[in-house]
């Protein structure tokens, strides 16, 4: 039966929590964890929400506060100091994953602002997911941390005009289309203007912080009150509302009272945030993934690949070396979690059509979950190096060693008792248990700490972003 009243919402928000401290234990980032519940107690499995309705307000909501937040812990002083590079590697990101989209596009009859949509939505990266990873593997306040940590705050700029061009595309009328690509470029000079100027100047005072300075509570109350106000203003103007909160969250993050702002709206954030990944799992139909599996799971591989590698070749091309290459382009592997706000976008404004929402959101969704095993499995491929005679048993082995030798004995006897006409329901559920505790294992293990490489100087005021999508210290000087 659907729970819609308050016990229902409390049950959900529960699980959430429980799904949210089961990926922590298990050196996850939380938000995968959110999407899972989202999945559990959507209309495909328990059906506890049949109707996202009830919950979609506070999940647009979220995706306000995900961009003020963004703005607010945006350190433009530590920015600056790999600018260049950064802006670069994702300049190349984009317009590689447009070229991409473009071609396929072609090659299966895509509309032009759909394909336009899914190179976006394929060009960002999680900097949740990416942050966590980094920290978990030692590397956060390392070169590799900096140069990825830069990167992802460049993607994270660009969302703002993704967003944009995405909701404007779906009009058919040409003088539609040419004021929505005057807005547009009238929002990316404004947003530029506002970087430059609160780049190039000592840090101010809010006029009204010596009168909120002594209350956390008007200070949270405030900090929400100026997103959603700017937020308004920039809807009525006709631009995204997200848009407006981040351009708010970007000011207040450069001022003198940003870091009792930080620490004031934590809790919300978090809160706000858990429903957004939550709202995003009840996107996703289990049905429609067990239909389209082969073709999904393909789809994911190829991406998180193809990303991986070219993340590596592009910061290659921009003079990393390869080691920190290597690492920082793994890390960026996934797709990333504003991919799910630019899909929003685009089926809201008649750019792409329910199939390929369900296809996207599945491989976005998908894509983030493994993103930590991926690294895993990218980190110990590298230590094998390539030689001839190496075959597939070797390459598994070496990576996931007795998980593997587990899984494959596993998959012996359960082959042998088919061809024997001998499968019992005690068997079959000691090979079930087998394969689902090896694969525990491998989800579970820790990564392995990278040697320490020596950071630049002023590189832990460059790399030092939020654990998660909350900050983890509002008192230190962060980029993200």
């Amino acid at each position: 039966m659907a729970l819609t009243d308050l016990t229902g919402i409390a049950l959900i928000a529960g699980i959430a929590a429980l799904c949210g401290v089961l990926f922590h234990s298990l050196r996850q980032p939380p938000l995968v964890g959110y999407i899972l519940a989202g999945v559990v107690v959507g209309p495909s499995a328990l059906g506890l929400v049949h109707d996202r309705a009830a919950i979609e307000l506070l999940a647009e909501l979220g995706v306000l506060m995900l961009l003020f937040l963004i703005g607010l812990e945006l350190s433009l002083r530590g920015f600056k100091r790999v600018w260049q590079v950064s802006i670069a590697a994702a300049a190349l990101q984009v317009a590689g994953s447009l070229f991409v989209a473009w071609a396929a596009g072609h090659l299966f009859g895509w509309s032009p602002g759909l394909a336009l949509l899914l190179g976006f939505s394929l060009a960002l990266s999680s900097t949740a997911v990416a942050i966590k990873i980094l920290e978990d593997i030692g590397e956060l306040r390392t070169d590799v941390g900096r140069i990825a940590v830069g990167v992802l705050i460049a993607q994270d700029l660009s969302v703002v005009p993704m967003l944009l061009i995405a909701t404007m595309l779906g009009s058919p009328d040409h003088s539609s289309l040419l004021t929505a690509g005057i807005k547009v470029g009238g929002a990316v000079a404004v947003l530029a203007a506002v970087i430059l100027v609160l780049s190039g100047r000592r840090k101010f005072h809010l006029p009204f912080a010596a009168k909120i300075a002594e209350s956390t509570e008007l200070s949270a109350i405030t900090a929400i009150a100026i997103c959603f106000v700017a937020a308004t203003a920039s809807g009525v103007i006709g631009l995204s509302p997200a848009y407006g909160a981040f351009l708010a969250g970007l000011v207040v993050g450069n001022t003198a009272d940003r870091p009792k702002m930080i620490a004031a709206t934590q809790p919300i954030q978090s809160a706000l945030l858990m429903v957004f990944f939550l709202s995003i799992g009840l996107l996703l139909d289990l049905n429609y993934l067990w239909h389209h599996l082969a073709v999904v799971v393909g789809v994911v591989l190829l991406v998180t690949v193809g990303k991986t590698v070219f993340n590596i070749a592009i910061l290659r091309l921009v003079g990393e070396p390869w080691p920190r290459a290597f690492l920082a382009g793994t890390v960026m592997g996934q797709v990333g979690e504003f991919s799910f706000v630019l899909a929003a976008a685009g089926m809201s404004s008649g750019l792409m059509g329910e199939s390929e929402y369900r296809m996207l959101v599945s491989v976005i969704a998908l894509s983030l979950a493994i993103s930590p095993f991926w690294l895993f499995t990218a980190r110990r491929l590298e230590t094998i190096g390539w030689r001839s005679g190496v075959g597939v048993n070797f390459v598994l082995n070496r990576l996931y060693g007795s998980e593997w030798r587990a899984t494959a004995s596993a998959l012996r006897k359960s082959a042998a008792a088919a061809r024997n006409g001998a499968v019992t329901t005690a068997k079959a559920t000691r090979a079930a248990s087998v394969l689902a505790l090896a694969a525990l294992r491998v989800a579970s293990e820790r990564l392995r700490p990278a040697p320490m490489a020596a950071a630049h100087p002023g590189a832990d005021d460059a790399a030092a972003p939020p654990r998660d999508p909350a900050p983890a210290n509002p008192d230190t000087e962060v980029n993200r």
